[in-house]
């Protein structure tokens, strides 16, 4: 058993996403957004400089530094940082190669053609050391929380199963989801055994990330939506609950808290009430649901829901922006208790971060505002005591 390091943090001095997470009562809701630390801001450019993409996931000084940028930027608005990655360092660890191309986004020169492939044995067939090749990941985390010094709570996350064995076999970005398809509906068995293993490497690398100090981990099953309902189930749901099965207890074994899991399966809105059955505390909506639907649904299993935004409206404008968040706010319920405001999918490229800005401060003010309508004055206070008194009198006559 290992036990837990002293990595001497300085004490939270804003828990709220945290309390939201766990299902308290809070003052408003927290917010944050998925990509906030990026290529919108001017500030990423500056400090990417020329480097390549994962170069700088890769040094602990700059992800560190790039994770902070909207913390500082945001100041006062924002509840939450997420660490500086890509869900594609597990790939990576498992010996498969992945680039960053400009323009096209994350390429594997060499994807897994057919379960009859030599790298497809030796990829099944290597002991991963997610604690030994992905330090360069924990170390950033740790760097992180010391240079946040309690500000905001920090998340960790991972990509899904799933979405990770998209990346495999399509060798990249795809609208045509062919090698996945062919994966799944021809070589089943052998794509069942390829996710749970990167099912068990996800429950050792999200432990190992809040023994560096991850507070709150995140799931990104970011191409779920590709999947019917029944494919779902049988392809995406299984790993994604042997995830939040077994992450907690791997924690317990390892000395460390127990901390609040969030899953985002991006466009299987069909399985929401499945997803909220499972033992994650936070499921994640991209912008498909309607809140006030999707609230219902959650507070039916107690779960919390993060969302949900259409990350396009941050290109319409204030007035466009304040539509959504009225709809956001009155549909969950004005964001009391079960709601962490966010987007329904990352922050788009060419977006101004003064409509970010907005975007925040818009959730404060409007949810502020809605629980003041929600509070009886002094006078409904005064007119219900009487309305109580009235009818204690008449059950007293009766």
């Amino acid at each position: 058993m290992a036990s837990k390091p002293d990595h001497g943090f300085e004490p939270l001095q804003n828990d709220l996403l945290l309390r939201t997470a766990r299902g308290q009562k809070v003052e408003r809701p927290p917010c944050w957004v998925m990509r906030q630390a990026g290529r919108y801001l001017p500030e990423y450019h500056q400090e990417k400089g020329k480097r390549d993409f994962f170069e700088c996931c890769r040094s602990p000084e700059i992800a560190s530094n790039l994770t902070l940028q909207p913390i500082d930027r945001f100041e006062g608005l924002i509840d939450a940082a997420i660490i500086f990655s890509d869900i594609l360092v597990i790939p990576q660890a498992m010996g498969m190669e992945v680039i960053m191309v400009d323009g096209k986004g994350p390429v594997f020169p060499n994807p897994l053609g057919s379960p009859e492939d030599k790298q497809y044995k030796e990829v099944m067939e290597r002991k991963v050391d997610v604690v030994e090749s992905l330090d360069y990941v924990y170390k950033a985390l740790t760097l992180t929380r010391h240079k946040l010094k309690g500000r905001v709570p920090l998340y960790g996350f991972c990509g899904a199963p799933f979405t990770l064995l998209c990346y495999m076999v399509e060798g990249g970005g795809t609208k045509l989801f062919k090698q996945t398809k062919t994966w799944i509906f021809k070589h089943s068995v052998e794509t069942k055994a390829l996710l749970q293993k990167i099912a068990e490497l996800c429950v050792e690398y999200l432990a190992q990330q809040v023994i560096a100090g991850a507070q709150i981990i995140q799931v990104f099953d970011s191409w779920a939506g590709e999947l019917s309902p029944t494919s779902f189930r049988e392809f995406a749901m299984p790993y994604l609950e042997y995830i939040c099965d077994h992450l907690p207890s791997r924690l317990k074994e390892l000395e460390q808290e127990v901390v609040p899991m969030v899953v985002f399966a991006k466009g299987a809105w069909y399985a929401l009430e499945d997803l909220c059955k499972t033992k994650y505390d936070v499921v994640g909506l991209d912008w498909l649901h309607e809140p006030k639907q999707a609230y219902a649904v959650a507070q039916k299993y107690s779960k919390v829901l993060q969302g949900n935004a259409d990350p396009g409206v941050l290109y319409g404008g204030h007035e466009a922006i304040t539509r959504v968040v009225e709809e956001m706010v009155q549909g969950f319920g004005g964001g009391k208790q079960g709601w962490i405001a966010n987007l329904g999918h990352g922050i788009t490229p060419f977006v101004k971060p003064d409509d970010l800005k907005f975007y925040f401060s818009e959730i404060h003010r409007l949810s502020a505002q809605y629980q003041e309508k929600a509070m009886p004055t002094n006078g409904q206070l005064a007119a219900a005591e009487h309305k109580m008194h009235d009818r204690n009198i008449l059950q007293s006559d009766w």
